[in-house]
């Protein structure tokens, strides 16, 4: 007869890392969930609303208290968004976060109208990314944003900047850490409250992480204000995200099942999963509040509905030890 212990060489029910907590990181770290946003703006196949309102609420469920739900940009740009209005209703009732990404005047005011309270803008460091992706320079894109920025203020409304390509660009290589500093001080400079770097292709490494913040902090720029925004196409995002964190980074931006890319970056694969970051950050012994069975169950639901497999290792390591 057993006695409940599991039998010599068996597998625990539920495999977890061993919490070995290092020095000097933050004893909690706030997860900015971006799939149903990021991660599903790029994708070739329409999702239907019911699927996204899902998705969210899920997440909600799994302990993410910051969820990105939508994109309220012009439907011939990015189709896959273009039920904002019919989407963010529904779970505009959760108990949780949801901010929006607006690209101009018009598209605040149709957050506003449903009662978005935070909204991102989304700016680039490199002149060619401003270009294929705002069809505006650097500087026109700023000052496109500035009244923007101003009204979501006045509306009462918490504003997040992005900054995409900081740290290499597919047509201008590596970016100057000097050119990024001045776009991120330009944008808390009209009044966001936080800003995202971002490594939209995937290039950066923890030395080219830590220099940035460095620099950021000696133009006044506090880390309290920053949050990482990694993709994997290197296979670096987990090692960027533990420098961020070791420099006193307290928000990382990452994608339920690894989901996402970028429709204007070619090159650019996808985000930070969610999962990956989870496990990582519990080993390390930083709270994040999400509950990682429910997180991943929501990744493999998603991923059927998508109809393949998600990019996760940690996923596809817990699926495979249930089998």
């Amino acid at each position: 007869m057993s006695d409940g212990t599991p039998a010599a060489g068996a597998p625990a029910a539920e495999p977890l890392p061993m919490v070995v907590p290092a020095p000097d990181l933050p004893a909690r770290v706030r997860i900015h969930e971006v799939g149903p946003r990021d991660g599903l703006q790029n994708e070739q196949t329409a999702v239907p609303t019911e699927v996204k309102a899902e998705f969210i609420r899920r997440l909600a469920d799994a302990g993410l208290t910051t969820i990105e739900a939508t994109s309220f940009v012009h439907p011939k740009w990015v189709p896959q968004l273009a039920d904002a209005e019919e989407l963010f209703p529904q779970v505009a009732g959760l108990p949780v976060d949801l901010p929006v990404l607006v690209p101009n005047e018009r598209g605040l005011e149709r957050a506003l109208s449903l009662g978005a309270s935070r909204i991102a803008v989304f700016a680039s460091a490199t002149e060619s990314f401003a270009k294929a992706n705002l069809n505006r320079t650097v500087d026109e894109a700023l000052a496109m944003f500035e009244p923007v920025v101003a009204r979501a203020k006045d509306s009462g409304a918490h504003v997040r900047g992005y900054l995409s390509m900081c740290f290499g660009d597919p047509w201008e290589g590596a970016v100057p850490v000097h050119q990024v500093v001045r776009v991120c001080r330009a944008l808390l400079d009209m009044g966001c409250d936080e800003l995202s770097l971002g490594d939209t292709i995937g290039v950066a490494t923890p030395g080219h992480v830590l220099e940035l913040l460095s620099a950021l902090n000696e133009r006044r720029v506090p880390t309290a204000a920053l949050g990482v925004h990694f993709h994997d196409t290197y296979g670096q995002a987990l090692a960027n995200t533990l420098a961020a964190l070791q420099h006193g980074v307290t928000t990382v931006d990452a994608s339920a099942g690894g989901l996402g890319g970028c429709p204007y970056a070619k090159s650019a694969t996808g985000n930070l999963a969610t999962e990956d970051l989870v496990w990582m950050l519990r080993g390390l012994g930083i709270d994040t509040g999400v509950d990682l069975g429910r997180l991943t169950a929501t990744s493999e639901w998603m991923a059927a509905r998508l109809g393949r497999p998600s990019p996760s290792r940690t996923l596809r390591a817990l699926s495979h030890k249930e089998q």
